[in-house]
């Protein structure tokens, strides 16, 4: 490739900010490299393809994150993973000859002529003519494609052989649309270098080792039905999670002056045509109708948090009024969104919907970050922040965003967190700030966020008497901190591949008698650590320690108390954690030991 990363910005691209703009800029054309690679690549598989199955049709390659894929109908030809050395062999060969790329303009008459054989190529001629949009054919070598460019300029010098390998089969439909025919998709990855490549696969695989999807159901936390798409039943374990988590949240939050609130599922139409959601996002709702009323299964939580500040009189001395809800919502996604539950149409936020005066903002959102700090650091997650701007849909005037933009940007820079701009990312009420997350495996996601509001207060015709006596809007900002717990929960489930820390453990401790004549006092062990709040279990089954401890180990239990002849004797257990055998202890001095560390939350 032409253009090399430096070290510092290639070893974290994913959190590298682009608050250097020399930076900004080497990372930018690092980046439109590698995609010219990738995209070359495509072709390249295609003109491979082509030379071991001369039937077969290309149809789309383009590049993608982390590699590429080319479609291809390959008639009554079949290929799997098996084929895979033998087109990369091709693929190789194919490249040596590759030396320049060349591209000319040509009309869709010639254009047509030249793929008359491939009906996926005429389709997308004839729309892109009916479009009015340039056609260009682009040669490599000897293979030519119809084509919009962005390719390397000499291609066996750019490529890095050892930098991409094939790397899986795929069916799919034409266009996207199941009325069409259902064509192969052979997906390539490509990167700078071998180490990165190897590196990616390497991340890959153990991620692949934490999916909640898999996890999820193997450690009984949640399933998923047929009859409810993208709505989990959380099971029982999970909803310990589940509830570990939201008390957690009332806990911090009860301390910080939040006020905790339920408000009703299914609300009328006007109240999503007052708040601005009917005009931009009713389409994203499930919704029913009621005798001749309309109403919008709840996908959001800031209309009925305006009811409740208009719904009595507020005063100066009542701000900041920060409400709180964890209410279930829904969203009507798409089915082919959906990804275990880190996309699903039902899922709960830890919400909150703050009431300030303008002056109060900068404190407030202070405030905000002091309880990210917190709930991140407690999870030993690493963050940043991004703020987003004015989208292309908004609401309210722009000297009124412009206003609430510099304001935050001013907050992010004394804050002294990494933080970068996303331009247009807001919500269409105002803009906002969302918390990118680093997991375990350097994956970034994003997670809660915090959005200034000053247009849903005046649509709801807001007020509170300020000191002089006047009337005046309140400002609103909205904030979760996990986000959707769903989600949350997904990303800590691969966070510590389901091994969670003692607090969120759905079973604490495994009391493991050695043999039946220890089961007595297991029994009274068990009661013991279950009296003072412990969630723990007795594994009285027919098997060997060996097993029993094994099982234990698979299912993630963070400590096992095993009682023989000896702890019998001396009124003890054997404690054994993750970290290895801590000894004999008395009961008591068990119960302490573990009710520290659950309560610290460590």
């Amino acid at each position: 490739m032409s253009c090399n990363l430096p070290a510092a910005l290639y070893e974290n691209r994913a959190a590298s900010a682009f608050i250097n703009p020399k930076d900004a800029v080497v990372y930018e054309d690092y980046m439109e490299g590698l995609e010219h690679v990738r995209h070359t690549l495509a072709h390249l598989l295609a003109a491979a393809v082509r030379e071991l199955y001369p039937s077969a049709k290309n149809a789309i390659g383009p590049s993608i994150e982390n590699g590429f894929y080319q479609d291809f109908d390959l008639g009554e030809h079949k290929v799997s993973e098996e084929d895979f050395p033998k087109i990369e062999e091709r693929m190789r060969k194919i490249l040596k000859t590759w030396t320049s790329a060349s591209n000319r303009e040509v009309t869709p008459a010639e254009a047509k002529k030249e793929f008359e054989w491939n009906e996926y190529k005429c389709e997308l001629i004839d729309e892109f003519a009916e479009g009015g949009k340039t056609l260009t054919f682009y040669t490599l070598g000897d293979f030519l494609d119809l084509c919009k460019g962005g390719h390397s300029e000499n291609p066996e010098k750019e490529v890095n052989l050892e930098a991409f390998k094939l790397d899986r089969v795929a069916g799919a439909y034409w266009r996207g649309d199941s009325k069409n025919k259902m064509l192969t998709r052979i997906y390539g990855l490509a990167f700078e270098d071998k180490k990165e490549l190897d590196a990616y696969i390497k991340q890959r695989e153990e991620a692949m080792a934490r999916d909640h999807k898999v996890l999820g159901p193997k450690h009984e936390l949640f399933m998923f039905h047929h009859t409810a798409p993208g709505m989990p039943y959380w099971l029982p374990k999970g909803v310990v999670l589940y509830n570990e988590l939201v008390q957690f949240w009332r806990e911090e939050h009860a301390k910080r002056g939040y006020q905790e609130i339920v408000s009703p599922l299914l609300n009328k139409k006007e109240l999503y045509e007052t708040s601005g959601h009917y005009e931009h996002y009713w389409a994203d709702m499930f919704t029913v109708k009621s005798e001749d009323e309309e109403y919008g299964v709840k996908a959001m939580n800031c209309p009925n948090a305006m009811v409740v500040f208009g719904s009595k009189g507020r005063s100066y001395r009542d701000l900041p009024l920060r409400l709180s809800d964890t209410d279930t919502l829904h969203r009507n996604e798409l089915s082919g969104t959906l990804n275990g539950l880190l996309r699903v149409r039902e899922f709960r936020q830890d919400d909150a919907h703050i009431f300030v005066e303008e002056d109060e903002i900068g404190a407030e959102y202070k405030r905000v970050f002091e309880i990210v700090e917190r709930f991140y650091s407690i999870f030993g997650m690493h963050y940043t922040f991004r703020l987003g701007t004015r989208p292309e849909s908004f609401m309210g005037e722009v000297e009124t965003w412009d206003k609430a933009e510099a304001t935050l940007k001013t907050i992010l820079e004394e804050s002294g967190k990494e933080h970068v701009v996303l331009e247009g990312d807001g919500a269409f009420y105002g803009p906002k700030v969302d918390i990118l997350m680093n997991d375990v495996l350097g994956r970034e996601w994003q997670m809660g966020t915090i959005q200034l509001d000053f247009q849903q207060p005046q649509r709801f015709k807001l007020e509170y008497t300020a000191k002089d006596g006047s009337k005046k809007t309140p400002v609103a900002i909205h904030r979760v901190i996990y986000g959707s717990m769903e989600r949350f929960i997904g990303i800590l489930i691969e966070h510590y591949a389901a091994a969670f820390p003692l607090w969120l453990a759905p079973i604490q401790a495994r009391v493991l008698p050695i043999g039946e004549a220890h089961q007595d006092f297991s029994r009274t062990v068990l009661e013991k650590l279950k009296e003072a709040g412990i969630r723990a279990e007795l594994d009285d089954s027919n098997e060997s320690l060996g097993k029993k401890i094994r099982a234990a180990k698979t299912e993630k239990v963070p400590y096992l108390l095993v009682i023989g002849d000896a702890e019998v004797a001396a009124k003890q257990a054997t404690l054994e954690g993750r970290n290895g055998k801590v000894g004999a202890l008395s009961v008591s001095d068990i119960i302490q030991k573990l009710t520290e560390e659950i309560t610290s939350r460590g």
